[in-house]
């Protein structure tokens, strides 16, 4: 989703054990530039440097510190990273300056602390101690800034809750997938991501059961034997073995479940999510494929009765949206922070590009299928995942399973069985008969 995954979310999902697939609302360029800069982080260092032309007014600034809540941003001859660094700014070289039109050249700090490309954290930490300074562009043997180091960065990693291990590809690098259409043109976009190095990708289409989808899969298999292709979206096992059989290596499960998706109200199509979990899972664990329940996940509660019916991992969408890793720029509504989050199903993201998920592509009318909105501000999603992670482990101890496996087993043995719950009994589930209380789920 594009206001969900990009670089920065696909980064901090593979930090913590995840893994970020890059929305295809975009160009070829853009989404493969996103794919070269996962696989290319090294973890301690930002992921996306913020960098301004030297004849860039320090009212750019001003804007920087509205949306994105810092203030400092290095000086480049091409105002982007790879240009030839020519300064740092921070708030004390601006704080008290009247004029604000005033270009960046005339206060940036000039005699810059830098370290060579290929420094390790570690090393940057040092640095940063032994000099006193906020932070440490990394630059080549041209002076082109090519990362960075930040005091604040450090700081904030050794504040979070225990990560986990990261994703990893065999060459050490950071897992990242990518979503891609079933158009003609989307072939050239996945030679290029797998060019870029991109560990899967997801064929990506609120009905997946299509003649576009099963020949998109072929091509792929032909084309690129090694790359993972995860296909959907489906809801019934019969949908299920017709792309499993074709060669799909996972299933993404759901339709019309999500927040902000309307396509069961405007379509009159889709399930009940546990409803299709369950009875795609029972078809592709047969086949031996893995599936994703995709829509719906609002809390680790949601996590744990996906695993519990099927499925063998989650996609989250509204969850992860309004993190500050997601993409878009903070604003306040009635004093909340908030992000914009939006389906894809949207006007608003159909205008950008999506219309082809949606067999639009080709239609003069637009029939929305999702909306557009806003997210209150959720902070790092390096500090949320953690402790859903724990609480889907506790999920899982009270169940008297120690793993997926073991979950799989229970199921299907009739060891372990779902019920539905009247309204009665899903209120008696949650807080209920007190004047005030402070919910906090961590």
């Amino acid at each position: 989703m594009d206001t969900v995954t990009e670089a920065e979310m696909a980064v901090a999902m593979a930090l913590v054990g995840g893994m970020g697939f890059i929305h295809y609302n975009c160009t070829v360029a853009d989404q493969v530039a996103a794919v070269v800069k996962v696989k290319a982080h090294q973890p301690g260092f930002v992921v996306t440097p913020v960098c301004m032309k030297p004849s860039d007014p320090i009212s750019a600034i001003d804007n920087i510190k509205l949306t994105k809540n810092f203030s400092s941003i290095c000086v480049t001859d091409t105002g982007a990273l790879g240009g030839k660094l020519l300064g740092i700014v921070t708030s004390r070289d601006i704080d008290f300056i009247d004029d604000r039109q005033m270009p960046l050249e005339d206060v940036m700090t000039k005699d810059v602390v830098t370290a060579p490309e290929g420094t390790t954290p570690k090393a940057a930490v040092d640095i940063l101690k032994r000099n006193k300074k906020g932070r440490l562009p990394l630059v080549n043997a041209n002076d082109e800034l090519v990362n960075l180091a930040t005091r604040t960065g450090f700081v904030e990693e050794r504040q979070l809750p225990p990560q986990g291990a990261p994703s990893l590809d065999s060459k050490g690098r950071l897992l990242v997938g990518a979503a891609t259409g079933t158009r003609e043109g989307d072939k050239e976009r996945i030679a290029r991501l797998v060019e870029a190095g991109v560990d899967a990708v997801i064929l990506d289409s609120s009905q997946g059961d299509s003649t576009y989808q099963l020949g998109m899969l072929r091509h792929i298999k032909q084309h690129h034997p090694g790359l993972d292709v995860i296909c959907g979206n489906v809801v019934t096992g019969t949908q299920a073995r017709r792309l499993i059989e074709a060669g799909a290596d996972g299933l993404r499960v759901g339709m019309g479940s999500g927040s902000i998706c309307t396509t069961q109200e405007v379509c009159a199509v889709g399930r009940g999510q546990a409803t299709a979990v369950y009875q795609v899972a029972r078809i592709a664990s047969q086949l031996g494929v893995p599936i994703t329940a995709d829509g719906g996940i609002q809390n680790s509660g949601h996590i744990c009765k996906a695993l519990a019916l099927g499925a063998s991992a989650v996609m989250c969408g509204s969850l992860f949206a309004g993190t500050t890793e997601a993409p878009g720029n903070y604003f306040y509504i009635h004093g909340q922070r908030v992000k914009k989050y939006r389906g894809m199903g949207s006007l608003e993201a159909m205008a950008k590009g999506s219309e082809a998920r949606y067999l639009s592509d080709t239609q003069n009318l637009k029939i929305a299928q999702g909306v557009s909105g806003t997210v209150k501000d959720k902070g790092s999603v390096r500090r949320t995942v953690p402790y859903l992670a724990q609480a889907v482990k506790q999920g899982f101890q009270d169940l008297g399973v120690q793993d997926i496996p073991q979950a799989r087993n229970a199921l299907y043995s009739g060891a372990m069985r779902m019920e539905c719950r009247t309204g009665a009994a899903q209120h008696e589930g949650g807080v209920h008969d007190l004047l005030t209380f402070d919910k906090k789920p961590w």
